[in-house]
């Protein structure tokens, strides 16, 4: 499998090239736009069959309730489910935290059930209400990230496994690792800042992160 060397803040890692988008629905064209960028072979996923070959799988964002829908119908949610409880490297983004999440609040149901956080759908209101800020993220180092919020869920509470890598300015912490699970309330496909997906690649690497 051919390799390539990214240099993430301090860390020299060997990253693997296959990650999957899950492109059932939302901005994964997007997400494949960044990683080719970063020479990362991207194959769409569809269907079960697409998650053969993987190293790691994003999920994008878009409207939690019809992916979810469209998982079911596609045969992709116990596939999916299983891999994610079994510590199968997942960056959930905005709608793809939401199907990350253990615990909803009362708009929704659970899908994947594989990170213990409690996420609160559209916190921040309708579209209109969307937002961009400046994030410290200690694993990126400076500069601080500028992400985007568009009808952003947040993290209403982390399990003891959950480490929180990101909060907005008042401590609503928006980006959360779990071992290999990987969850941002925001968009980073949407900005020319790539050292997220970067980090995804890292952790997908088996390099200990």
């Amino acid at each position: 499998m051919k390799t390539s060397l990214l240099v993430i803040g301090h860390f020299n890692v060997i990253t693997m090239t296959t990650i999957g988008v899950l492109a059932l629905q939302g901005d994964f064209r997007e997400h494949r736009e960044v990683l080719e960028r970063l020479e990362v072979s991207v194959p769409e996923v569809r269907l079960p069959r697409d998650l053969t070959g993987l190293d790691g799988l994003i999920l994008p964002g878009g409207e939690s309730t019809t992916i979810v829908r469209l998982l079911g119908t596609s045969g992709l949610l116990d596939p999916l489910r299983s891999l994610a409880r079994e510590g199968f490297p997942i960056w959930g983004t905005c709608a793809g935290m939401i199907l990350l999440a253990k615990r909803l609040d009362a708009s929704g149901i659970p899908a994947l059930e594989a990170m213990d956080i409690a996420v609160r759908r559209n916190a921040f209101g309708r579209q209109v209400d969307s937002f961009e800020a400046d994030l410290s993220i200690p694993i990126l180092g400076d500069p601080p990230f500028h992400a985007v919020f568009i009808r952003a869920p947040i993290i209403e509470q982390v399990g003891p496994g959950v480490e929180v890598l990101a909060r907005l300015a008042d401590g609503t912490p928006v980006a959360a690792r779990q071992g290999r699970l990987f969850a941002t309330a925001f968009h980073p496909e949407l900005t020319a800042d790539l050292r997220l997906h970067r980090f995804f690649l890292q952790i997908a690497s088996h390099t200990g992160c």
